[in-house]
């Protein structure tokens, strides 16, 4: 299979950062310290979601904000390196922001995060982009957690055309962020793609605002949400899954990992979508895979079930590799979708 030939573009509404990335064995005891035994300083954040996108035959397009100075001119250089065409021009006034991932051996990854220009990106920028049908805007939680670009953002969303599909994912900081954002996300939201720790965290969330009981945030939520059990992956994860997509009407797209993913749209039965099988070296990156490639398939008009199977390869091949922006080119993805 060839890259098919896209009818829309990928639209990035999210943040670029440049990723400080130290695999450490484990971490460190409070107030201890730990050697690390690799490190690399990459562009990253939503820059790996755009070269996922691109790397499997997208037009992308990055709409946030960018800074002046050695990170921002890292994130360009990146961009420009995956084909991405960057809308604004760099803010005079600041550079752009970082995060520190730590990877342990685990495969598991922390992060620690800076703000910088990308964080305040203007309704004008967004606006300047002139979605048209066809075109696939890809929204991350995290512009929920910057106030400019949170009111940018749920300014933008509710005013663009039909058939210009959404894409939410979350990020690991949904189970912070205000409901009421997260409802106006929802308003506009086609498809709702999110890891196992997120949807527990919004479904504990929502259950505990509907039911009137104080509401569970953060850590609290997700271990309450897991209850400690091991229940049969199939079940557990169609239950989940389920259980969202009634909280919110949304479609939803769970994944996880090594046990694969669910798709579930208000009325039709979940369908359970399987892994393919690999050794996983470094998990950092595998969301931001899917998310771009279920994006870029979404724009060139495949249907969804199909765009989500293939970003579950995608993702499952970027595991397999050390780094953040590891999602495979359309050539990997097809040999590996032949094998299956």
């Amino acid at each position: 299979m060839t890259a098919p030939v896209t009818s829309g573009r990928v639209l990035h509404a999210g943040q670029a950062v440049v990723d400080v990335v130290l695999r450490i064995p484990g971490m460190p005891e409070l107030g201890g310290d730990v050697f690390a035994t690799a490190h690399r300083l990459v562009a990253g954040g939503g820059v790996n979601t755009m070269a996922a996108a691109a790397r499997d035959g997208a037009e992308v397009v990055y709409l946030g904000s960018h800074g002046t100075g050695p990170f921002g001119d890292m994130v360009r250089a990146a961009l420009a390196e995956e084909g991405v065409r960057v809308l604004a021009s760099p803010d005079p006034h600041q550079d752009t922001g970082f995060s520190v991932a730590l990877v342990d051996d685990s495969a598991e990854r922390t992060f620690v995060s800076t703000r910088g220009a990308e964080t305040r990106t203007p309704l004008a920028q967004f606006l300047a982009s002139s979605p048209v049908p066809g075109d696939v805007v890809c929204v991350s939680g995290y512009s929920l957690v910057h106030s400019v670009n949170r009111e940018s953002l749920l300014r933008w969303l509710p005013g663009l055309q039909d058939g210009v599909q959404v894409v939410i994912d979350p990020s690991p900081v949904i189970g912070d962020v205000d409901l009421e954002s997260v409802h106006a996300l929802l308003a506009r939201a086609d498809i709702w793609t999110t890891n196992e720790r997120e949807a527990r965290l919004l479904v504990d969330r929502l259950e505990a605002r509907a039911e009137g009981s104080p509401e569970r945030t953060g850590t609290e939520a997700a271990t309450a949400g897991a209850n400690g059990t091991a229940p049969s992956p199939d079940a557990d994860l169609l239950a989940l899954a389920s259980r969202l997509c009634a909280l919110t009407g949304a479609v939803v797209l769970l994944r996880a990992g090594a046990r694969g993913a669910v798709l579930t749209r208000p009325d039709r039965e979940p369908l359970v979508l399987p892994p393919l099988p690999v050794t996983a070296v470094d998990t950092n990156g595998a969301g931001d895979a899917h998310t771009g490639v279920l994006c870029g398939r979404l724009a060139a008009g495949e249907p969804l079930e199909d765009a989500a199977r293939r970003a579950g390869v995608a993702a499952a091949i970027a595991v397999t590799r050390h780094g953040p922006a590891t999602s495979p080119t359309t050539t990997e993805i097809d040999d590996a979708l032949h094998s299956v």
